[in-house]
């Protein structure tokens, strides 16, 4: 836990929660990933939006952590470089490998990986800036 930088990890869970409200947006990409995920305004409506944002909020910061433990003492560059090379290699690779089996459209499949490729540079970003400052 002590390689862990807390505050990176913090910064990096809002900044990709953040993300997610401007990604998921209907003026960027939120109607097609309505669409390409079969939600109608209805399923949205009805959904428990409190605690829908809870466990994405707590999973975030989960995964911030654990990729501050990973990453270590890493800068900023480097911290980066990680992060897309992990939302890349192995977030958007695992997505795929499901999508495929259960006939998800393409279009899914590019909103939600290219959101998590994106996600996780923010960490490693956020995790790397907080390791150079502190």
């Amino acid at each position: 836990m002590e390689s862990i930088n807390w505050i990176g990890a913090v910064v990096g869970a809002i900044a990709a929660f953040g993300l997610g409200a401007v990604w998921y947006s209907p003026a960027v990409f939120g109607r097609r990933w309505q669409a390409a995920a079969g939600l109608s305004d209805d399923d949205i409506a009805a959904a428990p939006m409190g605690r829908t944002f809870a466990v994405a909020g707590m999973a975030s910061l989960v995964a911030a952590l654990v990729f501050a433990a990973f990453l270590g003492p890493a800068g900023i560059a480097f911290g980066t470089a990680v992060g897309a090379t992990a939302g890349i290699g192995w977030v958007a690779t695992s997505f795929a490998i499901n999508y495929v089996f259960e006939q998800k459209p393409l279009a899914l499949f590019l909103i939600n990986a290219g959101y998590h490729a994106v996600q996780f540079t923010l960490y490693g970003f956020c995790i790397g800036a907080a390791n150079a400052w502190s």
